[in-house]
C-alpha cells in the first residue's frame, strides 16, 4: 500500500506489529470498520500497513498529537476490536508510539527524472 500523504513533521506514529492466528474470524471486516472509524477521528492523518505470508504484519497510523491518540484508544468500538484481537486474532502484538521529527523518502520518479539529464 502506498504511504499516505502526510503533513510536514512533527506528528505522531502509532506502530502496531502483530502476529496473526490462523483464519480470518471476522478480522477483515473489523479492520475495515476500524479504518473507517479512525478516518472520522479528529487528528487522524492516515495509515500504512503490510503483512507477510507467515501472518506477521505492521500497521502504522499517523496522528497530529498525543491527545488524538488517547481519544482513539478510548473509542468504544476500538476497545471492542482490541478485546477481540487478544481473544481471537493475534498470537501476540507490540504497540509503539513515536514522535516523527523528520520524514523523507524516494518514490522512483526522482530517479527517472535524474536519468533524463544523463
Amino acid at each position: 500500500m502506498p504511504s499516505p500523504t502526510l503533513p510536514e513533521p512533527p506528528y505522531y506514529m502509532v506502530s502496531f506489529a502483530s502476529q496473526r492466528t490462523p483464519g480470518d474470524n471476522g478480522h477483515h471486516e473489523m479492520g475495515a470498520a476500524m479504518l473507517e472509524l479512525a478516518r472520522r477521528q479528529p487528528g487522524f492523518l492516515g495509515f500504512e500497513s503490510c503483512r507477510d505470508a507467515s501472518g506477521f504484519g505492521i500497521l502504522n497510523s499517523f496522528w497530529t498529537d498525543e491527545d488524538a491518540i488517547r481519544n482513539w484508544k478510548a473509542v468504544v468500538e476500538h476497545d471492542e476490536a482490541q478485546r477481540r484481537g487478544r481473544a481471537e486474532w493475534y498470537a501476540g502484538y507490540q504497540i509503539r508510539i513515536a514522535l516523527v521529527q523528520r520524514a523523507y523518502g524516494f518514490d522512483g520518479r526522482e530517479r527517472a527524472h535524474d536519468l533524463e539529464h544523463l
